[in-house]
């Protein structure tokens, strides 16, 4: 009874962190937004590029959403299901955790874990409808899913998340790091304090206490897929502490690889180069989001199906078991 009345404590507690955190993130939005009112889109230039099994949209709405950013609310919806993926038990029996599970990159990680025999622990922070989404595609895939509502940047959440997830499916072999927060700013000067430690705890911190709460759970075989980001690799004018961040989440990922190499735990990490998810939409203003990806090398932004296979490919010991503290770039190319 005890034990049932704590775990209730901590439920409660975790959704009013939560909602917090998501009015803290709305209030630094509103005060970027302030500033974006008077800027215009610029004009468009070349057709995408196609290159994979079915035609991707080129052409993105002009869109803006309220953090922290629902895939429910998007005029165009994120394409996540890689209809033409073929699974072959790559995860057949593995238990997993996917932090900001509920859209974008991390639903599609999620449904693919599940066609290649995962079970599936969806994390995410406020957005329940999205998360509730995210399960039913992977129960569509045969396999369990458990949705877990809290804030990465509370370790104590963590923790709980972690064993949650062990106390459902018996065993923990992998672990994703999704959850981000993104707000650009025109200068330095612009980021105030609690926009810079927003970004440094969701961003790092949150990789950092979900890999320290997982590791005691896992074995030899098990392994951590990190989201970076080509920002961590080149940078952006707009997104500085972002950037700062995810090159953090890079040398995290080869330290912690280095560190963990001798139990047998591989670390790596997916960069991707711009992708159609909520994150963006929340971040910058509607016409801006009318040109998202524009420039990148392809000329449009990847959707989320196109990066899914790259972590189903790190995380599983059937494809890459000789692969560790890798930072593999999916970013449609070099820009020529």
């Amino acid at each position: 009874m005890a034990t049932h009345k704590a775990s209730k404590r901590t439920s409660v507690s975790t959704t009013k962190a939560a909602k917090r955190t998501v009015a803290g993130q709305r209030e630094l939005q509103r005060e970027i937004d302030a500033k974006d009112a008077k800027r215009k889109p610029k004009p468009e230039s070349k057709k995408a590029v196609q290159a994979g099994a079915r035609k991707q949209p080129g052409r993105m709405p002009a869109q803006h959403l309220a953090k922290p950013g629902r895939e429910s609310d998007l005029a165009l919806v994120p394409r996540f299901e890689a209809p033409d993926y073929r699974g072959s038990g790559k995860l057949e029996g593995m238990a997993t955790i996917v932090t900001g599970a509920d859209s974008g990159i991390g639903r599609a990680v999620a449904v693919l874990f599940a066609r290649e025999g995962a079970d599936v622990a969806i994390l995410h922070l406020d957005e329940h409808e999205d998360a509730e989404e995210t399960a039913r595609w992977v129960k569509k895939e045969g396999r369990h899913a458990i949705v877990i509502a809290g804030d990465v940047r509370d370790s104590a959440f963590c923790k709980h998340a972690v064993d949650k997830t062990v106390k459902a499916f018996g065993r923990l072999d992998v672990l994703v790091n999704n959850a981000g927060f993104q707000l650009h700013a025109d200068k330095l000067e612009d980021i105030s304090d609690d926009h810079l430690q927003e970004t440094l705890q969701t961003n790092i911190a949150g990789y950092f206490y979900m890999a320290r709460a997982a590791l005691p759970h896992m074995q030899a075989g098990a392994s951590i897929v990190n989201t970076g980001s080509v920002t961590g690799l080149f940078g952006s004018p707009k997104l500085i502490d972002y950037s700062a961040t995810k090159g953090a989440i890079h040398a995290f990922t080869k330290a912690l690889a280095a560190n963990l190499l001798d139990r047998g735990i591989r670390v790596n990490a997916v960069a991707p180069g711009p992708v159609w998810t909520p994150f963006n939409p929340a971040d910058k203003p509607a016409g801006k989001v009318a040109e998202f990806g524009k420039d990148s090398a392809m000329r449009r932004p990847a959707q989320p199906e196109e990066l899914s296979p790259a972590f189903v490919f790190l995380a599983s010991p059937v494809t890459a078991s000789y692969v560790n503290g890798v930072v593999l770039p999916v970013m449609g190319g070099p820009k020529g």
